[in-house]
């Protein structure tokens, strides 16, 4: 009859123990899924003198990496590893506060965790103790010196990049002569555009200076003080072409070439690399790349007979700019929660 009793007393006095008679309210009771490689975090606030009940189980029977309370803001209160099961952990509070629940699984598969957490109170006066935690975004403001760099000037400057009148020979020229020729000049640095005027004949050269020239009278007293503003600048900078398409006798076939290499390909009558070309009596276009460097011209004659002349023009915009140092406080504002 004795062995009957004690059987049936120990259980009952195990689940009881860390109650010691008093009532036990329970805080939370709950099952939660941490995802592989993942950490949940639960906080709850306590009363002084409250003692803490925590229990906890893996549902499948697996290994939970790392379970740990920690009173805020720091300090650990308990803290095991590779665990599966925890039974009527007690932890006493020494003070109000707010603590933190912190499951970490570090496996690959998921691990189910059921978790249940009482408190016992001091006394009557604390039994409606509120263990809700609560968050408020806190600003925090911090000032670093750093150096940095600002514009001091800014100098936009039009240059007359090339000009001239070439002739090409005819196919059929008796000197002998090529009917093409390749001309070549050099971007000035910085160039953020540039232009271009490509005519024929008497039309060619008579289009360019009845462009300039109109251009010139038209121009208003602010603008007409910028040294070296006219057609060819305005249609680099803007793209808008001041210049008339004309009917003329003589054509030319033009390709501006990417590199040496396609320089030697035309010369060799070879296929070569090229951005733009035309087959054109006059034509005036603005060109945004490429910005730097040395620009290839083609020119072809193909008419069997007569040489031409044709008047080239290129004018390029480039921007000069003027910087320097210096010491300034950069205010940095960030933002975190604080549970209260």
């Amino acid at each position: 009859m004795k062995k009957l009793i004690f059987a049936f007393l120990v259980p009952s006095l195990l689940s009881a123990t860390p109650l010691l008679g008093q009532t036990a309210i329970d805080v939370v009771e709950s099952t939660f899924k941490i995802s592989g490689a993942g950490e949940e975090v639960f906080y709850f606030g306590f009363s002084e003198g409250d003692q803490i009940v925590f229990n906890f189980i893996e549902v499948n029977g697996k290994e939970l990496k790392e379970l740990e309370i920690i009173e805020l803001p720091t300090s650990s209160k308990f803290m095991d590893y590779k665990t599966k099961k925890i039974e009527n952990k007690t932890i006493h509070v020494a003070r109000t506060g707010i603590y933190q629940f912190r499951f970490s699984n570090s496996a690959i598969s998921s691990r189910i965790c059921r978790y249940k957490i009482q408190r016992i109170p001091a006394n009557d006066i604390s039994k409606n103790f509120n263990t809700n935690v609560y968050w408020r975004t806190t600003f925090d403001t911090t000032y670093s010196t750093v150096e940095e760099q600002f514009l001091v000037n800014s100098d936009t400057i039009i240059s007359d990049v090339f000009s001239s009148t070439p002739q090409i020979s005819s196919q059929n020229a008796i000197n002998g002569n090529n009917n093409f020729q390749v001309i070549d000049f050099y971007l000035p640095d910085n160039s953020i555009a540039w232009s271009y005027y490509i005519g024929t004949g008497i039309e060619g050269k008579e289009e360019f200076d009845r462009a300039r020239d109109n251009f010139t009278q038209n121009l208003s007293s602010v603008v007409a003080e910028i040294p070296g503003y006219g057609p060819m600048a305005a249609l680099a900078l803007t793209g808008i072409s001041y210049f008339n398409k004309v009917q003329g006798e003589d054509n030319v076939k033009y390709w501006f070439l990417s590199d040496e290499n396609s320089v030697q390909m035309f010369e060799k009558r070879q296929p070569f690399m090229q951005y733009k070309k035309g087959d054109v009596v006059n034509e005036a276009s603005q060109i945004l790349a490429p910005l730097r460097g040395k620009i290839y011209l083609a020119l072809l004659n193909d008419n069997t007979i007569e040489p031409i002349k044709v008047t080239v023009r290129v004018t390029a915009i480039s921007v000069n700019q003027r910087f320097e140092t210096r010491v300034v406080q950069k205010m940095k504002i960030s933002t975190r929660k604080m549970p209260f």
